[in-house]
Order: structure tokens, then sequence, then C-alpha cells
């Protein structure tokens, strides 16, 4: 004879645990939260990630490194579009407020770059060639840099 090990308990009244269960919870009655009309939405203030310098000469060399000079780029500025190699942690609000300050151009547009480090070998040494963080800017129409001559 097989004893069923495995059959559901039942309670005094003569139902499972999960019955006695789903019944309390149809009797308790749903807690809404009431709003008071004297409550006000709180907005979340925009977070501002460019420095504000106020009257301090604004430091240009901490932000700009170089200008980054290739055939491509050259080529990239007679649509009036300059890249420059920029620090790793400079945002767009920082370089754009770098570019205007130091050359008095209009930024229209920002396009950043993260170009990843990338494995050289000289023979059995092997080694990292070192990545960098390029910031291509388009300018106002009509207005230039002169870089080459800098």
């Amino acid at each position: 004879m097989a004893i069923n090990i495995f059959r559901k308990k039942q309670t005094q009244e003569g139902q499972t645990k999960k019955q006695v269960k789903e019944k309390q919870i149809k009797e308790e009655p749903v807690k809404q939260k009431e709003k008071s009309v004297n409550q006000e939405v709180k907005k979340k203030e925009p977070v501002k990630t460019a420095k504000i310098l106020g009257d301090k000469k604004f430091e240009v060399w901490k932000i700009l490194k170089a200008p980054h000079i290739t055939e491509k780029t050259s080529f990239l500025m007679q649509d009036n579009f300059y890249t420059f190699e920029v620090m790793p942690k400079a945002n767009k609000a920082e370089i754009k407020q770098a570019i205007e300050s130091e050359y008095n151009v209009n930024v229209v547009d920002i396009k950043i770059i993260n170009i990843p480090r990338k494995k050289v070998q000289r023979g059995k040494i092997i080694g990292h060639k070192k990545g960098y963080r390029k910031a291509l800017i388009k300018l106002k129409s009509g207005q230039k840099i002169d870089i080459i001559t800098q």
C-alpha cells in the first residue's frame, strides 16, 4: 500500500493553507494614499555640468591639449569642422567654452570620440599605444580658426 506524502495538508475547516491566505487577502481593504491639496509636486533641478567661472580667468590649457591635424581633418576644415585632442574628463560644455574663449568663434556642434588604447608588439615585448579623447567641433558658417599658423 502506497502512502501519499505529497498530499496537501488541510486546516480544521477543510481548506488548504493557500485558500486561507487568498481569503484573508480578499477580506483586507485596500489602502490608498490620500493626496492632500496642499502638497505640491517637487521638480528636480537640472545638474549643471559646466563649471561656473565668473570673473576668474578661464584656463583653456586644462581642457584643450592640441589641435589634431591629419590629412582627413584638413579636408574637414573646408566644411567648418575642426578637431582637437582634449582632456579625458572634459565634457561638451567645457570644450565649447574653451574654444569660444580661446579663438573668439561661435560653436554650433560638438562631437566627442574616445579613441581606445591599442596593443603594440615590438619583437617579444608587448605594450600599449596610448588612447586619447578627440573633439570634432563645427563652427558657425563664415567663421574659421587658423590652426596651422598658430
